[in-house]
């Protein structure tokens, strides 16, 4: 009789895990698909300038935990989805866009608008989780190789990827102060 070997968990160090890097930007895989059935989970440095844009997503939801720096978040359906500039947004209930400090922690369901940007001078850290996975993990190497290009992002062939991914964009991605 051949016994059972007992499954093992992953332990990933501090500093280690896969590195998908872009000029000023950073995203470390820390869980992936491959360990995980029900979420990625990622360290993300987001530079000054950035904004992801406000978007949503039918299927994903997402944790996002600040670890250093600030950003700008939100997480709420706006009274009206203006196309220019989430970051003026208010829900019907009054909610407005957060300074998030460290230790700030915004959970996003599916079909929520959400968005995040780095407005401060210096770069910010957050751990990023997505469930289910690895829709984030593809989506994240490919973003990054399009930022890593010279000049200003293609925002074409962003669009593109995010139809791909269960992005729904509301607002334009920004790279840079």
């Amino acid at each position: 009789m051949t016994a059972l070997t007992p499954p093992e968990g992953l332990l990933v160090p501090p500093g280690q895990g896969r590195v998908v890097e872009a000029p000023a930007q950073q995203v470390t895989f820390k869980v992936t698909g491959d360990h995980s059935r029900t979420a990625s989970s990622f360290e993300v440095v987001v530079p000054p300038g950035f904004d992801v844009g406000a978007h949503v997503h039918t299927r994903s939801e997402e944790l996002f935990y600040v670890l250093d720096g600030e950003l700008d978040v939100l997480a709420f359906e706006p009274r009206i989805r203006t196309p220019d500039n989430w970051q003026r947004w208010q829900s019907p209930t009054g909610s407005k866009v957060v300074r998030a400090t460290p230790g700030t922690v915004i959970v996003v369901p599916p079909g929520c608008p959400h968005a995040f940007a780095n407005p401060t001078g210096r770069p910010a850290k957050m751990f990023f989780q997505a469930s289910p996975p690895p829709d984030h993990e593809r989506y994240f190497e490919e973003l990054l190789e399009i930022l890593a290009t010279d000049g200003p992002p293609d925002h074409a062939a962003i669009e593109e990827l995010r139809s791909r991914y269960d992005i729904e964009q509301l607002t334009p991605l920004r790279h840079g102060a």
